[in-house]
């Protein structure tokens, strides 16, 4: 059940899932929700959800640092649902220890929140590693994968 508090309820996304939609509009600049859930060392989180070659990467998971990663299936709220899109509304903002996720632009009622996932793996990019973090968002923009850019 969507908090009603929330300029977002979650529902159907194209891109993946479920997703936010605003139910009003969203300034830019406004703080909307905490990325919640259970912390956990990136050891923990890694043992609970190991990556698996050739199988889709799916998790709730958010580091913070290299210390403390979010696992918002357990104990999280609403942010979880928040889809990637390769052309972001959205931005995660990490602030004193905890995440937040930021309006980056005004948002329109009925518009989908959508921020830069910017997944980063420590190895290469390969076609491979960007078939197990694909991105669906439909942006023109669409680089057709949740990992970040390379430099």
């Amino acid at each position: 059940m969507t908090d009603t508090s929330l300029p977002f309820e979650v529902r159907h996304s194209p891109i993946q899932g479920f997703g936010g939609y605003a139910t009003r509009p969203i300034a830019a600049g406004t703080r909307i929700i905490e990325y919640a859930g259970e912390r956990l060392t990136p050891e923990a989180a890694e043992a609970r959800y190991p990556d698996v070659i050739g199988e889709r990467h799916h998790t709730y998971l958010f580091a913070i640092d290299d210390e403390v990663v979010v696992d918002a299936a357990v104990d999280g709220n609403e942010a979880r649902f928040l889809n990637h899109s390769c052309a972001p509304n959205c931005d995660a903002v990490i602030d004193d220890g905890r995440i937040w996720i930021d309006a980056i632009h005004e948002i329109e009622v009925g518009e989908e929140l959508v921020y830069d996932y910017a997944y980063i793996l420590p190895e290469r990019h390969t076609p491979a590693a960007k078939k197990r973090f694909p991105c669906f968002c439909g942006a023109i923009t669409c680089r057709g994968t949740i990992l970040a850019k390379k430099r």
